[in-house]
């Protein structure tokens, strides 16, 4: 077997199909140097580091030793903070989590090769999976109905100095716009920033004409109050990553002897958190249809039903997280308090199509009284379905 990618899904792939079989023939090709990666710090939740325990229990026990906690959430609006008690959550650096996994991998017999791009080259072996990231260069090879959306928003993913003590959300008004900022910290040194605006307001900031340098210290000064005098970092290359989020999906994931992995086969909006997870959990869905089916086609065909009904409800709670925050604006004249309420409901197919403080009291009220629960979903259910309907 041949995986291309080394990043967590690749990697984790590698190290089940090794536990599962000791003398099956795999190897990772990464295409990057040895302990270069980008991104700062990645989240996830409880619920993983207990599928990890299951499928592995030694790299389980290095992730969650290598992780740091927090369960508050604190967002701060316009100088006024509000401060909500939630689900415990679990920060760890990118390049920590890949170290990790890679050791696991070669402790255990794979051969994980770095710097080797095989976007060209033909590939010798009876599985190939591409783990190999959203611009996938294997998936270009065949036709897996590859619809690619663009979100409107424009983000950038900076670490800081600055250990933030919750999941912390801030909030600024320029004369531009509202521009945020995600913070959570991954070790005991270093956080995670993630800046997002609408693309009005970063070109009314001249962001989109100021290199690395320039664009740091202008949104330093922003975010003075949250960072508290501490700096942000950047990928020291001169110029700015400003991106816009691309979300992937593709109708079939598999072709002959090739299957699709994490980023490559689809993608969730970041402002969920969910990506590392779902990569993981491909990797042992793919690992267990393997081990369960015997002949390739039927394991590849099982992975794939399984994977895509998993996403489905996690590609909508993305897409409407998505859009809140292209909505934000007519959310933040709220209350702080109110305000973090509805963030917490950003998955809500009903919150688009309320005023915000109707949705609001509608919550509260549905939160004592079961028949309005249940009025609430029926008709989240009922503008789901009648925009997924539009959109065939």
């Amino acid at each position: 077997m041949v995986c291309v990618g080394g990043g967590p899904a690749g990697l984790y792939f590698a190290i089940l199909t090794k536990l599962r079989d000791p003398s099956c023939d795999i190897s990772v090709f990464e295409r990057d140097p040895a302990g270069s990666t980008y991104g700062w710090g990645v989240t996830y939740w409880g619920s993983l580091l207990d599928r990890l325990r299951e499928s592995d229990p030694e790299s389980a026990r290095a992730i969650g030793e290598a992780s740091v906690r927090w369960q508050d959430g604190k967002a701060l609006v316009g100088g006024r903070t509000t401060t909500h008690r939630g689900d415990p959550g679990f920060g760890i650096g990118r390049h920590r989590l890949l170290g990790i996994l890679a050791d696991r991998a070669i402790a255990l017999g794979v051969r994980v090769e770095f710097e080797r791009e095989i976007a060209g080259e033909a590939l010798d072996a009876d599985l190939v999976v591409a783990a190999d990231g959203v611009h996938s260069p294997l998936r270009g090879r065949h036709d897996f109905g590859t619809e690619v959306a663009t979100g409107g928003n424009t983000y950038i993913w900076l670490g800081t100095t600055k250990v933030f003590d919750a999941f912390t959300f801030a909030f600024v008004e320029t004369e531009h716009g509202w521009i945020w900022c995600y913070g959570y910290r991954f070790d005991d040194e270093r956080s995670t920033c993630v800046i997002e605006c609408a693309p009005t307001t970063w070109r009314g900031l001249g962001l989109d004409r100021t290199d690395e340098a320039a664009s740091l210290e202008l949104l330093e000064k922003l975010f003075a109050d949250l960072l508290d005098g501490h700096r942000l970092i950047g990928r020291g290359q001169g110029v700015a990553q400003w991106l816009r989020f691309q979300t992937v999906t593709n109708r079939s994931w598999h072709h002959g002897n090739l299957v699709l992995l994490g980023d490559a086969a689809h993608t969730t909006h970041y402002s969920i958190g969910a990506g590392t997870t779902l990569a993981i959990e491909d990797a042992i869905a793919l690992a267990g249809a393997l081990e369960r089916h015997p002949a390739l086609e039927p394991a590849l065909a099982a992975y794939t039903r399984e994977r895509q009904a998993a996403l489905l409800p996690i590609q909508s709670a993305a897409r409407y997280s998505a859009r809140f925050y292209e909505d934000v604006p007519r959310y933040l004249r709220l209350e702080p308090a109110q305000m973090f309420a509805l963030l917490g409901q950003r998955h809500s197919p009903l919150l688009p199509h309320l005023p915000p403080r109707l949705y609001y009291r509608l919550d509260r009220a549905a939160s004592r009284l079961e028949p309005l629960r249940k009025v609430k979903r029926w008709a989240g259910h009922r503008i789901a379905g009648s925009l997924q309907s539009l959109s065939r």
